[in-house]
């Protein structure tokens, strides 16, 4: 079955003459920005609280409960009710985290944990409400450039935030990080605050009650591609991840201290930023399923290679690729997920994908601080990198649909 899309507009920066996309753009990257660096402040005043990897890992499990406690909900709220109001108050909850962090949460191992558990709670509600709000600041025809620009732009923010934030602990102390951070809250705060997004025009026809709730999972579980696109994410990152365990990388390993933490945080960010202009430039991937497939597996060698360096500047390289990897499967899984779901339930199918994501990335990290724990910090993150290209194998093994996913040139449709 081929899905009919809209063909793209040939003018790759057309997209920022829309006000309402600078705003949600900007808007998106403070708050990554801010999470960012939240993410490196917390971990280090972690590390030099308990030196345990275990608490490192279970950053990852105080803010992955919320997504498994919430998500449906937070999906059923983006496509019921206002998506900018959603979006704004879960940016008012994080500036709200950082007050009381730079209060009152340096080394405070509680009021952290807490503080990341109302993160999560306000990322749940957030991640749909703004992923379903691109199709309604931009027109079809733009939307893969959007969604391309949109993840540049996100990575680039992630390699600003984990770099200052590593300066600003090296220079003075975590309490300017959150300092910092707060200020960057707001920011993002405002620019949510300032978007005018067209409505939903089809909402009311969405099912109410516990089946509305299950909407999402229903149209996941029935649309195989957008499912094993979802699966292949979940335990590459679930395995592969060594994103956790960098602050022992960086201080028992490597040897680069905070200033080096901010830098190998950054790297994986800085390669999915390079990888997403370089998309946004160019046509949409044509042979969509093999290059995912491949680009997983080089996610798991550079992982590999990573897990077995002494060199600070290799690994930083290495980080780089796996972030250059990676957002070859996030634009093409959040293209897909654009492409294809009706506007009324994009908030649900979104926060399924949230699921998906937020249990690789937290799970991931509870993953390595355990398998760490028990192995060894190098050994637990080449166990990750072997097991993601299994995972690939496995999945490709299940989906032939995957391996056979075509975007056609001539009518741009997904096949």
């Amino acid at each position: 079955m081929a899905i009919e899309l809209t063909s793209q507009s040939s003018d790759s920066y057309g997209v920022f003459r829309n006000p309402n996309f600078r705003f949600l753009m900007a808007g998106t990257v403070m708050s990554s920005l801010s999470q960012q660096m939240l993410a490196i402040a917390v971990a280090w005043d972690l590390y030099l609280a308990t030196k345990s990897p275990v608490v490192l890992g279970n950053v990852g499990l105080v803010q992955i409960i919320p997504v498994m406690v919430f998500a449906l909900w937070a999906g059923h709220v983006a496509d019921a009710y206002d998506r900018k109001r959603t979006a704004s108050l879960g940016q008012l909850a994080y500036t709200l985290i950082g007050l009381v962090l730079a209060w009152n949460g340096v080394g405070n191992v509680p009021l952290i944990y807490g503080c990341l558990f109302v993160a999560g709670l306000a990322r749940t509600f957030q991640w749909p409400a703004t992923s379903a709000l691109l199709p309604q600041v931009v027109p079809p025809e733009s939307l893969n450039r959007a969604v391309s620009w949109s993840a540049s732009a996100r990575e680039l923010s992630t390699v600003g935030g984990p770099a200052l934030a590593g300066a600003l602990l090296a220079a003075l102390d975590s309490r300017a990080v959150y300092i910092t951070y707060t200020v960057l809250a707001a920011v993002s705060l405002i620019c949510f605050l300032s978007l005018a997004p067209q409505p939903v025009a089809d909402r009311k026809e969405s099912a109410t009650g516990w089946a509305g709730l299950m909407e999402g999972f229903r149209f996941v579980f029935s649309e195989k591609l957008v499912l094993y696109t979802m699966l292949l994410d979940l335990f590459a990152v679930l395995f592969g991840g060594a994103v956790a365990l960098l602050p022992i990388y960086a201080n028992e390993i490597l040897h680069v201290g905070a200033t080096g933490l901010g830098w190998l945080r950054a790297a994986p960010a800085f390669g999915a930023a390079c990888m997403g202009a370089y998309l946004a430039h160019r046509p949409p991937i044509r042979r969509a399923g093999p290059a995912l497939l491949l680009a997983v597996v080089g996610f798991g060698i550079a992982t590999i290679g990573f897990a077995v360096s002494k060199s600070a500047p290799l690994s930083f390289f290495l980080l780089f690729l796996t972030g250059a990897f990676d957002n070859i499967s996030v634009v093409l899984r959040i293209f897909l997920v654009n492409a294809i779901t009706p506007n009324r339930m994009l908030g649900r199918v979104s926060a399924v994908n949230s699921i998906f994501i937020n249990s690789s990335n937290q799970w991931g990290a509870v993953e390595s601080g355990y398998t760490a724990q028990w192995m060894g910090t190098a050994p637990s993150v080449v166990f990750g990198g072997s097991m993601t290209m299994l995972v690939v194998a496995v999945i490709a093994w299940l989906s032939p649909q995957l391996v056979k996913w075509r975007i056609q040139r001539d009518t741009d449709q997904i096949a």
